[in-house]
């Protein structure tokens, strides 16, 4: 399908030649020469998107003023308060969110032929690419057989979804599914599907070259930026309007300059410099910015190290995290197997429209940062949040103030009285069981480490860190170190690429000898998919109430997301996921304390198997060729055989089957009228959940396992699925009635309402506990309208717009916050809820909130605005009253739009109708 482009555009199009082929392509400099503003100091960042204003620009929806706002962000010193219109070039997505996604879609049909509408009105205008890599389980590890098993076992658990997503491919137009097994959407998306500037026919049958840009149903989705392709996450719900032709909302935003100079130490790896980067950036305060990376150290940071920074940019709130192309991003398009040709006109378009990063970029920035990379030093972060930086030195003292904020200081303290005496890894915590593991007997206590995990695209799109682990891995093979017997061990390339260049290296031999078979390629245990933990192990740590950790080298260590059995998740490298396994336990200090012994009974250091820079480049050069991308990514639309097999329904419309438990039409376009309504007040609402700071994404949606005495587990087993088949919350998202119960169902979850109740739950209309499922199906009863209320940072994490279908789904008219994250603030206008902010220096806690209120939220009816304050009436227990005043986070006008609608896909729907009739 060709690209459209705007009306108005004349002006700025002009045409750049390259190895004999001509593009057009809309001109900056064009811009300027027709005096519609300066726009010399803007950051490459902000120029995509003016790129994206001209291309698109028709005098409606973009305007010569939407142009000349960049001009006057540059000179009111990067900020500019402008609502645009922009308009991504395609959208890539998983299969725990792309399942709703087409779910809704499916469902989008039926409701425009309810209309009067035509089925084929609903189809992707733009290129949709889904990847399936969040349902592999760990269920085998640590042998030979662990991956073909574990794939066994995936497609038994998700045949019917895997069954939906073909007849999904086969239905829609511009859609394409990249099997399971194949890795990582942002992997793939970053080694093979990106092509940094993009090129097709326009509807006049020219072709264009402008910035390749792409929204995602997945948070990091901003790893592309490290390729100097803008892109962020949205949520299910976003995606789909962009998919069907709606622009993307949003305001010009400020662009913070994150200046790196210096290059890394010896014994230093990327994971090491990004989580310095999330800390700072966190500590900064960038939710809603880009952040642009510049300065002489680019020139010393390979491109795996950048996409390893720009993927955690969820991690440290912002947008995106971005580099310009320069010389490194035209080498890793070589690397990977890109066409010479698009590589020659990414170099090409990039030096004639200023998307080039030379020796005198120095644009403008709203606010700046600066870091010498030759300060970093080994670091990890947790115990639950990815900002919570230690370096390795400090991190066994650190875990031990984990262990005393869990225990009380005084248990702590007898504790280590106890065993002051002992060998250090006895000198912090006294041991609370033994239990069996292989025959043998062995102590498990506060810090071991049960699960240590090479999982995640943040990492092992990285090959200088994969090396690194494979050279730690053989150096403890040749000493005769091994895993400890309690650590789950797992590697979880995210692409089949790694594992031909661990297996070019002759490395991955040593991996599998200490436990770090191949169980997938996926997610995994970043994602919550680390299976279950041997039964002696789970059993044992119950019993202690144990604080059990993981290592992982993912982006994510939020309570409850890695293991129901383990309360302290720590990020790092993938070699000191290595050293941890070894170790077994966080309270060794690895920069002091042994690992083990060797086959002679000495003492081995970290520092005797840690692989030097130029052991790691050598191999890296040897082994990571441009051959092995073209040859692992020639049939990556094709699968194995399985997927092959799969049979599916055919049909523009689903034949959505009755018994289904994984796929069911939800209920947001059912009896659906053709006009709109119109916002209400909100009158008489009772509170649902009580919540502090940094509630994030997977406490309200979890992801993971659940039980079976959980409202979702009641459910399936209602239904006849045993607890073996439950599966996951996250491949559960194309049936809306287990997600419901699901949302905040979160085991670590605190709702305030109660005193110290940890889980998903909260008082009903008669006072006592329950469910906040079964509470708020009672509400809803009652016909009494639900608020959520929390503290700052609230819906980090994830773009999983399911925190927001859930809630709507329970009757919650309104979330009343401190702060918001980007992305949810965006999935709750999209799905109709408003959300509402503090002011005046108002919280939960300085009104005293402790559930028993009811709200009046006024204001909402005659001229409400975006961003306008309103008045609420808060009602305690004793009957006395205080207003208090809110402000609106429903954003722009287009925003007000989608909530009188009900929604962004109801906006949609009905515009579709509308426009065919």
């Amino acid at each position: 399908m060709p690209i459209t482009v705007g009306q108005d555009t004349a002006r700025t199009r002009k045409t750049l030649d390259v190895d004999g082929a001509t593009f057009a392509y809309y001109s900056i400099a064009a811009a300027e020469d027709a005096g519609l503003g300066d726009f010399s100091r803007l950051p490459v960042a902000l120029r995509v998107v003016l790129e994206n204003m001209l291309r698109f620009e028709d005098g409606k929806t973009v305007t010569t003023d939407d142009i000349k706002a960049f001009s006057e962000w540059a000179d009111n010193g990067g900020r500019a308060n402008r609502e645009l219109a922009y308009r991504p070039a395609r959208v890539l997505m998983q299969d725990f969110t792309g399942v709703p996604a087409v779910v809704d879609l499916a469902a989008m049909r039926d409701g425009i032929k309810a209309l009067g509408g035509n089925a084929q009105q609903i189809n992707p205008l733009n290129p949709v690419d889904l990847v399936i890599d969040h349902s592999v389980m760990i269920d085998e590890f640590g042998n030979p057989r662990a991956f073909q098993m574990n794939v066994d076992r995936e497609y038994e658990r998700n045949m019917e979804r895997y069954q939906f997503l073909k007849w999904g491919q086969g239905a829609f137009n511009n859609f394409r599914v990249v099997p399971p097994g194949t890795g990582i959407c942002h992997q793939v998306n970053l080694e093979y599907l990106a092509k940094t500037v993009w090129s097709d026919e326009d509807q006049n049958g020219e072709t264009v070259a402008y910035p390749d840009t792409l929204v995602g149903t997945d948070s990091h989705t901003t790893m592309i930026n490290g390729v100097a392709v803008l892109g962020w996450g949205v949520g299910g719900i976003e995606a789909e309007a962009a998919m069907l032709g709606q622009p993307i909302s949003m305001l010009i935003p400020e662009v913070v300059g994150f200046e790196l100079t210096g290059a890394m130490m010896e014994g230093t790896t990327g994971t090491d410099l990004v989580l310095k980067v999330v800390e700072m950036l966190r500590e900064k305060g960038v939710v809603g910015k880009f952040v642009e990376f510049y300065g002489s150290g680019l020139d010393n940071l390979p491109l795996a190290d950048r996409a390893t920074i720009a993927n955690m940019a969820p991690e440290y709130g912002a947008t995106c995290g971005f580099f310009p192309v320069d010389d490194e991003t035209l080498r890793y398009l070589e690397q990977t197997g890109r066409d010479k040709r698009d590589i020659a006109l990414v170099e090409a378009y990039a030096k004639e429209n200023g998307f080039w990063r030379g020796p005198d970029y120095a644009p403008v920035y709203t606010d700046t940062l600066k870091l010498d990379m030759g300060k970093i030093v080994p670091a990890i972060s947790g115990p639950k949040r990815p900002q919570d930086y230690v370096a390795l030195d400090k991190a066994a003292p650190a875990f031990f103030e984990v262990v005393s904020e869990y225990r009380g200081e005084d248990e702590c303290a007898a504790a280590t009285d106890m065993a002051a005496e002992g060998p250090a890894p006895d000198a912090l915590v006294d041991p609370r069981k033994s239990y069996p593991v292989e025959g043998e007997t062995y102590k498990l206590r506060d810090g071991s480490v049960v699960i240590a995990s090479i999982t995640s695209c943040t990492n092992t799109s990285n090959p200088y860190v994969m090396i690194g682990a494979g050279l730690v891995a053989r150096k403890a093979r040749e000493l005769g170190l091994n895993r400890k017997p309690w650590v789950k061990t797992s590697l979880a390339p995210g692409s089949q690429v790694v594992t031909q260049y661990l297996e070019a290296a002759g490395l991955q031999d040593d991996l599998d000898a200490i436990g770090f078979n191949l169980v997938g390629y996926g997610c995994t245990t970043c994602i919550g998919n680390s299976g279950p933990l041997q039964k002696e192990l789970s059993e044992a740590i119950a019993e202690g109430d144990l604080v059990a950790c993981s290592v992982l080298s993912g982006n994510r260590n939020f309570e409850g997301r890695i293991s129901p059995d383990v309360r302290a998740n720590y990020l790092a490298s993938p070699p000191l996921v290595v050293a941890y396994a070894l170790a077994g336990d966080m309270n060794v200090d690895l920069t002091n304390d042994p690992l083990g012994q060797d086959k002679d009974g000495k003492d081995v250091y970290l520092s005797d198997i840690w692989p030097t820079t130029r052991e790691i480049a050598e191999l890296v050069e040897r082994t990571v060729t441009r051959e092995a991308f073209q040859s692992k990514y020639a049939d990556v639309f094709k699968g194995d055989e399985k997927w092959r097999e799969v049979e599916t329904s055919e049909g523009e419309t689903y034949d959505w089957p009755p018994q289904s438990t994984y796929v069911q039409n939800p209920p947001y376009f059912q009896g659906m009228s053709k006009e709109a309504g119109t916002i209400s007040d909100i009158r008489g609402a009772r509170m649902l959940a009580l919540l502090g700071d940094m509630v994030t994404t997977d406490h309200i949606s979890p992801a993971g396992s659940f039980k079976p005495d959980t409202p979702a587990g009641k459910y399936l087993t209602d239904r006849q699925v045993s607890p073996r088949e439950f599966n996951s919350y996250g491949s559960r998202r194309g049936n809306h009635e287990v997600m419901m119960r699901g949302t905040f169902a979160n085991i670590r979850i605190r709702n305030e309402m109660l005193d110290g109740v940890e889980g998903g739950y909260t008082k009903g209309p008669d006072g006592n506990q329950m469910s906040i499922f079964d509470a708020a199906m009672a509400w809803q009863e009652k016909g009494t309208p639900l608020v959520v209320v929390a503290g700052e940072q609230y819906g980090a994490g994830s773009s999983r717009d399911w925190a927001a279908k859930g809630t709507n789904l329970l009757g919650v008219k309104a979330v009343i916050a401190e702060s918001y994250e980007r992305i949810h603030r965006s999935n709750l206008v999209g799905m109709g809820v408003i959300p509402f902010e503090f002011t005046g220096g108002d919280t939960r806690t300085t009104l005293a909130l402790t559930g028993e209120e009811s709200f009046d939220i006024t204001g909402l009816e005659d001229g409400f605005a975006p961003q306008a304050e309103v008045p609420c009436t808060i009602t305690y227990a004793d009957g006395s009253t205080r207003e208090i005043t809110l402000k609106s986070r429903i954003d722009t006008a287009i925003e007000k739009e989608y909530v009188e609608h009900g929604g962004v896909l109801h906006y949609v729907l009905r515009d579709l109708v509308k426009s065919a009739a």
